[in-house]
């Protein structure tokens, strides 16, 4: 008979940390359910369709975000005085530093790109109808507090471009009638620039970034996954049918994939596309003219606004109300309010109050795709009023005092004639091209579905 050897240390060691394990997991699902919780939801099904997958794209670009944001933070100074010095140090002695910098805004860019391809896909198809409306309401929520983010983060380097940005937001507080002053003081705290940049800062990484880390799971996964998913009526099998891939490993699998892709993305475009080189820029010089940069897309969609709208000013009791100004940021709140209650409005007017998991395709409602259309026109005309300037004035010195320094050259520059031309232009353009969309894509939209 064969004498019984002892186990190596090796399979002790296996055999205890499997024990180990089955014995802390029964342990928590004792005291805490994960068990009787996960089983289900690891089996809950989820859609094929790449398109599917645009929200998992912001969602990653976020998680990218946060983590390069934290770096940043570590080495950034926001005091005024040298908020500038720490982003140069950043950029050039810090090891990466460069590299994060270019993470961070690029994580950015693709995280706003990544919102707009998914509202577009939510809204097109009507994904947003009951009983998605809450979710569809915080998607608007973080599409607004996106953009505000945005601002901010170009904000903080402090060089001329971001404080000629942060001079432009002080301008618009200060028109405002009767509180104008009031806005601007709480936001600088005194004259222009003020505290503005340590505030800049607190809102930057506390406060938008806090109210983001609390809407996007419940945007993403809290309402996401208590509600059964919208599916293609090409491929559903009925309204009240669930169809698609279980959570594990199918969806998961897809969702590490998308992960990989968009880090990877993101990082080839930090590596070889240089953005935002403050040292060119150089620190903020009063009354020196700006650089030359076309500004982001959804940042210029609100300047070009503002050079297409005429400069009206109506004097009323010795208060000059600039209406010019406030014409472009009305228009903007205006469009996020509609926007926000566009699920109610649509029901309102169509009086479909059912319950919806199928999606349409755009055809299939001509008048819901029309108005897409007819935006997306609209905010692109906006946009193009960036692209073309009028030359600078030329700056003379007084006697006795340096030349100033000439003005950075403009992206596309035409004659003062030119331009005068083309601005009028862009004017009629940003009424009769958005109303010829409407009416062509409903047009398309009726004989495609007939």
């Amino acid at each position: 008979m064969a004498t019984p050897t002892k186990p190596g240390r090796r399979a002790r060691v296996l055999t205890g940390s499997a024990r180990a394990a089955v014995g802390s997991a029964r342990y928590l699902d004792d005291r805490l359910p994960f068990g009787r919780w996960l089983r289900p939801q690891l089996r809950k099904l989820f859609p094929s369709h790449w398109s599917f997958l645009l929200g998992e794209l912001a969602l990653y670009s976020f998680v990218l975000l946060i983590l390069t944001g934290t770096f940043l933070t570590l080495f950034y100074k926001p005091n005024p005085d040298v908020a500038y010095e720490s982003v140069v140090e950043i950029s050039v002695q810090v090891r990466g530093g460069l590299l994060m910098r270019q993470l961070h805004h690029w994580a950015a860019t693709v995280f706003v790109l990544a919102i707009v391809a998914h509202m577009c896909r939510v809204f097109f198809t009507g994904a947003f109808r009951r009983p998605r409306e809450l979710t569809w309401m915080l998607g608007v929520l973080l599409f607004g507090l996106a953009l505000f983010e945005s601002f901010l983060g170009v904000s903080l380097p402090a060089d001329q471009l971001a404080m000629t940005g942060l001079r432009q937001a002080e301008g618009l507080l200060l028109s405002v009638p009767l509180v104008g002053t009031y806005l601007s003081a709480f936001a600088f705290d005194g004259g222009f620039p003020g505290q503005v940049i340590p505030r800049v800062f607190v809102t930057h990484v506390l406060l938008v970034p806090g109210i983001l880390l609390a809407v996007v799971p419940l945007h993403a996964l809290i309402l996401t996954w208590r509600q059964k998913h919208t599916e293609r009526r090409a491929t559903a099998a009925g309204e009240k049918t669930v169809t698609g891939g279980p959570f594990f490993p199918y969806f998961a699998v897809k969702n590490g994939a998308t992960a990989l892709f968009t880090i990877g993305f993101i990082a080839l475009l930090a590596t070889f596309v240089r953005v935002n080189p403050v040292w060119e820029h150089g620190a903020y010089r009063p009354g020196s003219l700006p650089p030359s940069a076309q500004p982001f897309w959804y940042a210029g969609v609100l300047e070009g606004a503002q050079r297409l709208v005429p400069a009206w000013e109506v004097t009323v009791g010795g208060y000059v109300l600039q209406f010019g100004l406030w014409i472009p940021p009305l228009v903007l709140a205006v469009f996020f309010g509609v926007l926000l209650l566009y699920p109610f409005l649509e029901r309102r007017f169509t009086g479909d109050r059912d319950v919806h998991h199928l999606l349409d395709r755009p055809s299939q409602a001509p008048v819901r795709t029309a108005l897409g259309a007819a935006v997306i026109t609209f905010f692109a005309v906006l946009w193009a009023g960036t692209w073309v300037s009028a030359p600078p004035p030329v700056m003379r010195s007084a006697p006795g005092f340096p030349a100033p320094p000439p003005a950075a050259p403009a992206l596309l520059t035409v004659p003062p004639d030119t331009y005068e031309l083309v601005v009028p232009g862009l004017r009629i353009a940003v009424v009769v091209l958005p109303v010829a969309a409407f009416l062509l894509t409903r047009t398309w939209c009726r004989r495609r579905s007939d």
